[in-house]
C-alpha cells in the first residue's frame, strides 16, 4: 500500500494493522499521487509484522522513476525477515517521547493502554527510558512557506496524459468532484504559491528537516536508544466529515519531518475493547531492521490484533 505522510501508520493504528514508513529514499514513490514530496513515503500495510517485513523486503531499493531513491545506492539491503525474532526486545533500550502525545485533549484510555505497552515491553526484556526530549529546531525566519503540494500535484497530473480526467489542481477545484470537508484546503492550495524544491522557501524547509533529523539522532545517541515510542494517535478516529473534535494525529511530525523510519504495531483497544489503537516505534535513518525486530518481538509478546468481527474469514487457498 503506497501512501504519504500519516496515511500508512494512521490507518494501521485505527484498524489494528502493521504499517512501515521507511527512511526517505529507501522506498520509491513512483506512481504515488503526491501530497508533499519532501515528506511522502510509500510503504506496506499488513496484518502482521512478518507480512509487513516480507512486502518491505521486495519494495526497497533504487528506482529510476523516483530520484530520491538514489540515496539508497550502495547500501546493503538487510534481510528483514531474519529480524523476526521473538526475543528481539532483549537488552533493547526504548525511549518514551512524551512530547509527541501529551496534550490536554489526549484520550486517557489511550494513555492507559500505552502505559501497559511500556510494561509489556519491559517484561519482554527492554529497558524503558522515560521522557526523552528532542532539542528544539528553529525554522529559517522570513523564508516563507514551502507549500509544495501545488507544484508537485500539477506536475504529477500533467505527466499522466489521458490516464486521468484532470491535469492540474485548478481542474480538480473546478470539477467539484471531492468531499466537501477538503474544499477549503484545496482552494487554499490553489490560491497559494507554486513553490518548487529550488525555491528559497522549500530549501529552508529541507534544511529544517535535516536539522530535525540530526536532533532526533542526537537524542537517541545520548540515551543509547534503539527506538522512540509514542501512541500513533492520541484520540480515537473521527467520524467522516468531522473536523471539529480533537484529531490526535501524532504521525505528521517526527518521521515525516526527519525522513526517519517508523512502524505502527497494534497496541490494544479502547471503548470497551472495540476501537483499535497503535503504537509507533521511531528509529534512526536506515534502522528499519531494528524497528522490525522490536515490533515483531512486541507483537509476539502481546498478540493484540484480532480479526474484525464484521469481516468473515477468507476461503482457504484464496
Amino acid at each position: 500500500c503506497a501512501l504519504p505522510i500519516y496515511s500508512i501508520r494512521g490507518p494501521s493504528s485505527h484498524q489494528s494493522l502493521v504499517g512501515i514508513r521507511s527512511t526517505m529514499g529507501l522506498t520509491s514513490r513512483g506512481g504515488v499521487s503526491p501530497l508533499n514530496l519532501l515528506a511522502d513515503i510509500a510503504g506496506p500495510i499488513t496484518r502482521t509484522v512478518a507480512d509487513a517485513a516480507a512486502v518491505f523486503q521486495v519494495i526497497v531499493g533504487e528506482d529510476p522513476d523516483d530520484p530520491v531513491t538514489s540515496r539508497s545506492r550502495g547500501r546493503d539491503i538487510p534481510n528483514y525477515l531474519a529480524e523476526l525474532k521473538a526475543d528481539g526486545l532483549r537488552n533493547a533500550r526504548i525511549g518514551i517521547l512524551r512530547a509527541a502525545y501529551e496534550r490536554p485533549t489526549t484520550d486517557p484510555e489511550i494513555v492507559a493502554v500505552f502505559e501497559q505497552a511500556q510494561k509489556d515491553l519491559a517484561r519482554a526484556g527492554a529497558t524503558i527510558v522515560d521522557n526523552v526530549t528532542i532539542e528544539r529546531v528553529q525554522r529559517q525566519q522570513g523564508a516563507g512557506t514551502c507549500g509544495g503540494f501545488k507544484y508537485d500535484i500539477n506536475r504529477y497530473l500533467a505527466a499522466q496524459g489521458d490516464r486521468v480526467p484532470v491535469h492540474s489542481l485548478d481542474e480538480i477545484v473546478r470539477s467539484n468532484q471531492f468531499h466537501p470537508s477538503v474544499q477549503v484546503r484545496l482552494q487554499q492550495a490553489q490560491s497559494g504559491s507554486e513553490n518548487g524544491p529550488e525555491t528559497p522557501a522549500c530549501q529552508a524547509d529541507a534544511a529544517y528537516r535535516a536539522a530535525y533529523g540530526a536532533a532526533i539522532t542526537k537524542a537517541m545517541d545520548d540515551g543509547r536508544l534503539d527506538a522512540l515510542i509514542y501512541p500513533t494517535w492520541s484520540n480515537v478516529p473521527r467520524l467522516i466529515g468531522d473536523l471539529n473534535t480533537p484529531g490526535g494525529d501524532n504521525s505528521q511530525i517526527h518521521s515525516p519531518t526527519s525522513g526517519f523510519p517508523a512502524i505502527n504495531v497494534p497496541m490494544g483497544y479502547t471503548r470497551n475493547h472495540t476501537l483499535p489503537i497503535g503504537m509507533t516505534l521511531l528509529g534512526r535513518a536506515w534502522s528499519e531492521a531494528t524497528l522490525i525486530r522490536l515490533a515483531y518481538a512486541y507483537e509476539q509478546a502481546t498478540h493484540h490484533r484480532r480479526p474484525p468481527a464484521s469481516a468473515p474469514p477468507l476461503p482457504r487457498g484464496k
